[in-house]
């Protein structure tokens, strides 16, 4: 019987792959597969799915070195950046910490549609396992790349967001110029290192050396631990279908009883 106290048996939450997500595979995690399923269930989520692949570049985290026979010229236009950022201005600032959207907040707000700078976008649930061994990588980030944006979004609270740009599945990591997505991270391991990796190929924009994953950052902005909470729209769902099957089974029943009298009428 699924519980509707996410994270009450993920106790061991330092011993899980950092790989997976809550979302389509139901042998990853089948709480987590139930709530993305029902967050996609809007019909325009399918039609996303197709009008990303014009524009989405399919990552390069960790490609393999060009064929011998290639020369020069297609190798490095293998390498050049993807996505011309703007970098931002970062003179007199000193903190470069991840912006965590609550649920009053719109993504639009914190995205310039006029303009190119580059910002990392992280769909999460905080009952998802997956998010939560994410987070701190997540958190260093900003340090690494202080000329780029990071936000997070719980994809719970944005469930419109999370049916328009294809959020079927999290965490889901969408790097945006402007206001327009360009690509998606799809690396299985999500590390600090193949975060590094996955911005360089895009952007061209190499990471700070000596940046690496602290203590602050397991703390926040963006939790690393799963928030134990009733999830009312699994409750809702769990009743929906035991109506719908109660339902079923009684409308069964009458259809029963009027076939024989139907039946009876023809005789006579």
């Amino acid at each position: 019987m699924l519980s509707v106290i996410p994270g009450e048996t993920d106790d061991k939450l330092s011993s899980e792959p950092s790989g997976g997500t809550c979302g389509a595979q139901g042998e990853e995690d089948s709480r987590c597969s139930l709530r993305e399923h029902l967050f996609s269930l809007d019909g325009t989520g399918a039609s996303f799915q197709d009008r990303e692949e014009e524009y989405y570049s399919e990552p390069e985290v960790g490609e393999s070195d060009p064929a011998p026979h290639e020369d020069s010229n297609s190798t490095e236009s293998l390498k050049s950046p993807k996505v011309n950022c703007e970098e931002r201005n970062v003179t007199g600032l000193e903190n470069f910490t991840l912006k965590v959207l609550n649920m009053s907040q719109d993504l639009m707000d914190f995205l310039n549609p006029n303009g190119s700078d580059c910002t990392l976008v992280l769909f999460y649930t905080p009952w998802c396992r997956f998010s939560a061994s994410l987070a701190p990588h997540f958190n260093s980030l900003p340090r690494a790349f202080p000329a780029l944006h990071f936000l997070a979004l719980d994809a719970s609270q944005h469930s419109s967001l999370s049916t328009r740009f294809g959020t079927v599945a999290v965490p889901n990591i969408l790097l945006f110029q402007g206001a327009k997505p360009m690509a998606r991270f799809n690396h299985t391991d999500r590390t600090l290192e193949t975060l590094k990796v996955f911005i360089f190929n895009q952007t061209g924009i190499e990471a700070k050396k000596n940046v690496v994953v602290t203590q602050a950052d397991q703390i926040g902005p963006l939790p690393s631990t799963l928030i134990k909470s009733v999830d009312w729209l699994l409750v809702f769902s769990l009743f929906f279908l035991i109506s719908f099957i109660m339902y079923a089974t009684i409308r069964t029943e009458s259809i029963r009883w009027l076939i024989p009298g139907q039946e009876q009428e023809h005789v006579e």
